[in-house]
């Protein structure tokens, strides 16, 4: 793990966290950002957050269809709530 981890950046592995924590973002887009699994993404959260987060992260990640592009319905388009970034 400390290959994966070591690979990464400060600002990466910040990145790497947000995305994980989004629902709506799957695993997929983070492999496809930063070439890494979601296994790998599993240590990265383990690593990187309080124990405590990481294992309500894993509980809620783990039933959300929406982390899967496989399971995700085709029904969403997008990765984010239209009202995430709001214009200023």
């Amino acid at each position: 793990m400390a290959n994966a981890k070591t690979q990464f950046t400060v600002d990466e592995l910040s990145r790497i966290v947000e995305m994980a924590w989004e629902d709506r973002t799957p695993f997929e887009a983070i492999e496809h950002n930063f070439g890494i699994n979601e296994s790998a993404v599993i240590k990265i959260m383990r690593s990187e957050v309080k124990s405590r987060s990481f294992k309500l992260w894993r509980e809620r990640v783990t039933s959300r269809n929406t982390k899967h592009l496989a399971k995700r319905s085709p029904d969403v388009s997008r990765g984010y709530c239209p009202t995430q970034y709001k214009n200023r």
